[in-house]
């Protein structure tokens, strides 16, 4: 692990595995995890000979907990600090659920800057609550209500999270383990992000997204419904959709055989724009 200074000098955790892979891709988690979702990709990515960069996002994980800059210009103007600071080119870019919503920011903010190939997973896009884009998104007095809860019991917030994030029931010690994660967020950056998925909206950005892009998405997810990966889909050009049966948002663990190759199917593609 090492850090990057963003533009306001927070220190952004940065992993780096394979430094000498032939390819490269950066992982960027959701709320309220930390790069340690990715645990299971992992090994699949190594196999492929990547050069595999995580970070942690502001206020989650072993990043700098800063007192503002929980949005999403914020979020990707620290992804390009990461990326410009390690000389990034030609890489591919995966944002899971909010870091879906970052990295489509990031798109359109920096022009695409060194991607070659975008992936989408469970993403919280075009927006995380219903709106005039996304009719499929969660209620605004639902979230508030969530809101409510994690300013005065987080862990609370956490445990309700997790109940609903898988469709397949899982082992007590991975529901620990899940719950540890999500605990480990630090409290502003959870609470200040979850009003940034509240009150954001990527949809103008999807018309900025300029490379191959692969959505990847469980059927059965509660929390970004399947409708909004065809939201996605409709509106970036040329995009290919990979729908998981019997998986919810977290399809990354739930059926991550069938994720892991589909998406080496799609980064190994000759897939053009």
């Amino acid at each position: 692990m090492f850090f990057v200074s963003s533009s306001d000098n927070a220190q952004i955790a940065v992993y780096e595995l394979n430094p000498n892979g032939e390819k490269t891709i950066l992982l960027i988690h959701g709320w309220p995890l930390s790069h340690k979702m990715f645990e299971y990709q992992i090994p699949a990515l190594l196999n492929e000979n990547y050069r595999i960069i995580m970070l942690d996002l502001r206020g989650f994980g072993n990043s700098e907990e800063t007192s503002e800059g929980y949005n999403y210009n914020q979020f990707a103007t620290d992804l390009y600090y990461v990326i410009y600071a390690l000389n990034l080119w030609n890489f591919d870019l995966l944002g899971f659920s909010m870091g879906g919503a970052i990295v489509t920011r990031y798109m359109k903010m920096y022009q695409g800057y060194g991607v070659r190939k975008l992936c989408l997973l469970d993403a919280a896009v075009p927006t995380y609550i219903k709106s005039y884009s996304n009719p499929y998104g969660q209620s605004i007095e639902d979230t508030n209500k969530l809101i409510k809860l994690g300013l005065n019991d987080r862990p609370s917030l956490n445990e309700y999270f997790g109940s609903i994030f898988f469709y397949n029931e899982q082992s007590t010690p991975f529901k620990n383990w899940f719950q540890n994660l999500n605990d480990s967020a630090s409290g502003l950056g959870e609470m200040k992000s979850l009003v940034a998925l509240r009150d954001e909206d990527v949809f103008d950005d999807l018309k900025c997204i300029n490379v191959p892009t692969g959505i990847f998405h469980g059927k059965e997810d509660k929390i970004c419904p399947f409708g909004m990966a065809e939201i996605m889909n409709k509106n970036i050009r040329g995009s290919i959709i990979y729908p998981f049966e019997k998986a919810g948002h977290g399809a990354f663990y739930e059926v991550k055989d069938n994720v892991n190759k589909k998406l080496m199917q799609f980064l190994n593609s000759n897939s053009v724009f």
